[in-house]
């Protein structure tokens, strides 16, 4: 079995569990976080929606993020190699940064929002250059941010957000021309509302470090998941269209046409 084979079938697997109808546990998980976040303060709220809003528009209009040159000439196997290293890196940052900022209190809790948001984009884009993409095209940007919102939605947003990136090549000439377009308000509820328990336990003395940690760690190594998965879902979708043009080529050839 070749590295693609085996990577296919994790794939295969990764986009059943995504597609997969919501559970009980699910549902009944929806209720408790939009319970627990009915309780949060508005400041709160309104601080991550503006670290979220003041992101997304570094995403698509600046170039905070844009350093990372397009890696070529790599196998897919290489590459990856490469990516899960870059991972772990991001992981270990996020998860000392969580810590200094847990053991904070709740002021430096808030601040940590921000923190995070720009060590999980900086691992986004670092990614996709490894994959051989360039970050400063806007639909590579659009993408990434798709990727973002796929790891950090509920259940059904992940799915309406999964079948917009599939064939994501084959329809980017359908993408729209105005990046104002892009519906930032839905962005930021659906990360608001995925902020579980565990990180608003950040917030309290003495445990906050230790749970800061941990609760980075965890949401990095899922966003570093969910963007390996939708890379390697673009990068078959890439070869199958590639194997219908050189048939297509080849029947022409046959007949003549």
């Amino acid at each position: 079995m070749n590295y693609e084979q085996k990577i296919t079938g994790e794939l295969d697997f990764w986009k059943f569990k995504t597609l997969q109808k919501p559970s009980l546990f699910n549902k009944v998980t929806d209720k408790v976080q939009k319970k627990i976040n009915s309780y949060i303060p508005d400041k709160v709220h309104n601080a991550i929606t503006s670290a979220i809003k003041q992101m997304v528009k570094a995403v698509l209009f600046g170039s905070t993020f844009t350093t990372s040159k397009p890696v070529i000439n790599l196998t897919l196997m290489h590459r990856e190699a490469l990516i899960k290293q870059k991972i772990e890196n991001y992981k270990k940052t996020g998860a000392a940064e969580g810590g200094i900022t847990g053991a904070g209190g709740f002021l430096m809790s808030l601040a940590d929002f921000p923190l995070l948001l720009g060590i999980k984009m900086k691992m986004l884009f670092d990614i996709a250059a490894v994959y051989g993409y360039d970050v400063k095209d806007y639909r590579e940007r659009l993408y990434i941010l798709h990727i973002f919102q796929l790891a950090f939605s509920s259940k059904e947003e992940s799915q309406n957000i999964f079948m917009k990136m599939q064939d994501w090549d084959d329809k980017a000439h359908q993408l729209p021309t105005n990046i104002d377009e892009f519906d930032w308000l839905t962005f930021q509820q659906q990360y608001r509302d995925y902020i579980d328990l565990a990180k608003l336990a950040q917030m309290l003395p003495f445990v906050g470090a230790a749970v800061g940690a941990v609760a980075n760690y965890k949401l990095i190594e899922k966003l570093g998941k969910t963007a390996m998965m939708s890379y390697r879902m673009r990068y078959f979708s890439l070869q199958s269209i590639v194997l219908s043009h050189e048939s297509t080529n080849d029947f022409r050839l046959k007949t003549g046409d």
